[in-house]
């Protein structure tokens, strides 16, 4: 398990078999971002043969980590913990809200609501929620 030294605490997220689609999708949307490692669960389990037992990827200079649980939990990501993405400018926040949005919840639409130029907030296909923000000029 490789963790960079200097992030003392990591964003930990868990699926029930999507973590490596979740997490390919995400390094894909980021010029920063890369798979750090994968360690995949054998034939003796506990998990599904071939499943995500641990990952570490990176998004814009950040470390996140996910796993495939292979129990069953009546719970799952909620709005209440998002992910918070300041966008460079307009085309890359339709970018990111386009692509994270398909098949998924839009909890607050693109607009301006008063605390930045443009705001949206929505929870991807995954379940993970973004809210993703361009903020007003300096």
């Amino acid at each position: 398990m490789k963790i960079a030294a200097a992030q003392k605490i990591t964003t930990f997220l868990m699926f029930e078999g999507d973590a490596e689609d979740a997490m390919t999708f995400y390094t894909s949307l980021f010029d920063d971002a890369e798979v750090v490692n994968i360690t995949r669960y054998g034939a003796d389990g506990p998990g599904v043969e071939g499943s995500v037992q641990q990952a570490t990827f990176s998004l814009a200079g950040q470390q996140f980590m996910c796993i495939d649980s292979p129990a069953h939990h009546d719970f799952t990501f909620t709005p209440a913990i998002s992910l918070f993405v300041q966008c460079e400018d307009e085309a890359e926040i339709d970018r990111l809200h386009a692509a994270l949005s398909e098949q998924g919840t839009e909890l607050m639409p693109p607009g301006n609501y008063g605390f930045s130029t443009k705001f949206t907030w929505v929870n991807d296909r995954f379940g993970v929620s973004w809210q993703l923000n361009l903020p007003a000029a300096s």
